[in-house]
């Protein structure tokens, strides 16, 4: 103010402010909150980078999450971002699920619900990330020293393995060596527990009725035995034509081809497991009470992937849409640690593979939402493999993502929770009512974009307020995010008295 003028901030003076330049293309997802001036988000500084959402429960993040993509999809670009990028979500409490959500129609986007109660949807996973001994070590809890090689030698042969006829050879195989070479206990032990694994997998218990006779009636040092009618079914370690057919081995190979024939790829893993493990036992001198115990956490774990996934082919081509949006709010805790792993380790080496003999052709976009789910360093060096394994996974993506157009968006309440490695490789924030202390410190540590007037405003800001910072800003801004009234996430606030009314 000279004298009694007063000078008013003009349109052009506040875009030099914001940084804004006359060609940016922009979107606008709410007004300044001190001037009332639209907060115009440049598209290529903003969204070609990685982005971290984050506010207290009911803070916000959520709409304005949804709110950013919305706008950007309603934009001038929406047709060729549907042609040339790929949008992943992975929403863990089911609140982009909607029929309408991001303003998109359903040839556009792709809703899987993972539920492991009442399965719904399954996710397409290619076999060689799920077929990983390093992903199955974790999922199954192996023991380092004593079940993840058997884990690392059964993945191995189990991927060689080509045809169903090649596997009831082999096993059948197994039960004709284990046969043949009875000389005592331990190798009745073997055959005993191939009837074992054969009834575990489906067979027949008529089929294995005469091997489970044959097992009760030998007796040690006799070398030659033969059935009620007389024929000699075993001489000398042999096991003779006749003593085939008694035991009915033709029929329980065709028994084993059919039950391995008609199971999906995770269920012929499990059967391959039963019998591989009888090898194990029988011929590696591994010992039983190492491996067993594992397979009381390989069966229920098989279970639940088998609800919510599909294995395909490596070389299947990607069937997701513009849009895919993965909700976990249905999942149980494991499925909740795998899937998110899987899939952002499958996409992202997909992007960056044809990134890698193409050029930049596309882009890929990943939103993680209540991120410190997946991303918490708490437990890093106290032997939680599950995060050290994730955590390998996502800092690889925000470290070398951008240089092939691959970028991760984070929504989370808790910040102070995420690895700081990732923080700290974050571009461009938003930030809504935050106050407890350790997330405060870790925003003040990793955003150098953060002057103290903005910082000290942080724990104050009411509902759908925030503050964007980070390089696509000169300066901080505090915005009030427009929330919309008809497409929006699932995500609003109770109104007790409201329901109590109704």
């Amino acid at each position: 103010m000279i004298g009694n003028e007063v000078a008013l901030t003009t349109k052009d003076e506040l875009n030099i402010i914001y940084g804004l330049k006359e060609n940016d293309e922009t979107i606008i997802i709410g007004k300044t909150i001190l001037e009332g001036y639209p907060v115009q988000i440049p598209i290529n500084k903003f969204f070609a980078s990685h982005i971290g959402i984050f506010g207290n429960t009911g803070s916000g993040k959520s709409n304005t999450l949804h709110k950013l993509y919305l706008e950007l999809l309603r934009s001038n670009y929406k047709e060729n971002i549907m042609k040339k990028s790929k949008i992943f979500i992975i929403d863990f409490n089911g609140e982009y699920c909607s029929s309408n959500i991001f303003g998109l129609e359903n040839t556009d986007r792709k809703i899987i619900q993972i539920n492991t109660r009442n399965p719904v949807d399954k996710i397409d996973i290619k076999s060689n990330y799920l077929f990983d001994a390093d992903i199955l070590s974790i999922l199954f809890d192996a023991r380092p020293a004593t079940q993840v090689p058997f884990l690392k030698k059964s993945v191995s042969k189990f991927l060689k393995i080509k045809t169903e006829n090649e596997f009831s050879s082999l096993e059948i195989g197994l039960l004709i060596s284990i046969l043949r070479l009875i000389k005592g206990n331990n190798s009745l032990d073997a055959l005993d527990n191939w009837i074992g694994a054969a009834l575990n997998v489906g067979i027949d218990k008529g089929l294995l009725n005469k091997l489970s006779e044959f097992s009760s009636n030998f007796s040690y040092g006799n070398q030659k035995l033969k059935n009620s009618e007389g024929e000699v079914i075993l001489e000398d370690t042999q096991l003779t034509d006749e003593g085939e057919k008694y035991l009915k081995i033709d029929e329980i190979e065709t028994s084993l081809e059919n039950i391995y024939s008609n199971s999906s790829k995770l269920i012929q893993f499990l059967i391959f497991l039963e019998f591989q493990r009888v090898y194990e036992i029988a011929y590696n001198s591994t010992k039983a009470d190492f491996i067993n115990p594992l397979f009381n956490r390989i069966r229920p774990a098989i279970e639940s992937l088998e609800k919510v996934v599909k294995v395909v082919d490596k070389n299947t081509k990607n069937s997701h849409q513009p849009v895919t949006i993965v909700s976990l709010v249905n999942a149980n805790a494991d499925i909740k640690r795998l899937i998110p792993m899987l899939l952002s380790k499958m996409i992202y080496d997909d992007h960056k593979n044809k990134v890698s003999q193409r050029g930049i052709e596309s882009t890929a976009h990943l939103i993680v939402d209540e991120a410190h789910n997946i991303l918490n360093s708490q437990y890093k060096n106290i032997g939680d493999d599950w995060q050290d394994y994730r955590l390998s996974i996502f800092e690889e993506i925000i470290k070398e993502g951008r240089k092939f157009g691959f970028y991760l968006t984070l929504a989370s309440q808790r910040p102070a929770d995420i690895s700081p490695t990732i923080m700290s490789q974050l571009h461009n924030y938003i930030i809504h009512r935050l106050v407890n202390d350790k997330d405060l410190q870790m925003l003040e540590n990793t955003m150098p974009t953060l002057d103290l007037f903005t910082f000290k405003a942080i724990p104050m800001l009411g509902q759908g307020e925030g503050i964007i910072t980070g390089t696509a800003f000169k300066i901080p801004v505090i915005v009030k995010v427009e929330k919309e009234e008809t497409i929006r996430p699932s995500s609003d606030d109770v109104i007790l008295t409201d329901l109590w009314n109704s």
